[in-house]
């Protein structure tokens, strides 16, 4: 099974888990001081917030997959489609430790196909550059987005 994946920026972590927490009708799988995670199944959605980046609204969107065999269908046919792909490979970010790859869209939205291997305490394990922090997306998608953090 695949599931969708959107993650925010807001302003006020507290005021919108209290809002998304009656929208879901649910409370957030994981909560952080910078962040907030709801995995619903009725929407198959990944949901994410965080107070990371420097603008409020859509971060990014993604497919986050099961296993490894959907993940590789996904790049296939990114390939296939001769859509630029940034392969990430292993990495950390959003609490996560996952395996996955970047495309952008025609409007600069970057997409994020991604497999979830497990949890990990920090939000990002290693940080490569200050901008990083700010942002799951690579330097190379964020800079297809005018500058703009994804």
């Amino acid at each position: 099974m695949k599931r969708f994946h959107v993650h925010l920026h807001v302003s006020d972590l507290p005021q919108s888990i209290a809002f998304y927490r009656q929208l879901f009708a649910s409370e957030p799988t994981r909560t952080e001081s910078d962040y907030a995670k709801w995995m619903l199944d009725d929407p198959p959605l990944n949901f994410a917030i965080s107070t990371r980046g420097e603008v409020a609204g859509i971060d990014h969107l993604g497919i986050q997959t099961d296993n490894e065999q959907e993940l590789l269908e996904l790049k296939q046919r990114a390939q296939s489609a001769d859509m630029a792909l940034l392969d990430e490979g292993a990495t950390t970010c959003c609490y996560a430790r996952s395996e996955k790859h970047w495309v952008t869209d025609p409007q600069g939205m970057a997409w994020e196909h991604f497999h979830t291997l497990g949890d990990i305490p920090v939000f990002r394990e290693k940080q490569d550059a200050p901008v990083a922090a700010a942002c799951c997306a690579p330097a190379d998608q964020r800079a297809a987005t005018s500058g703009r953090c994804c």
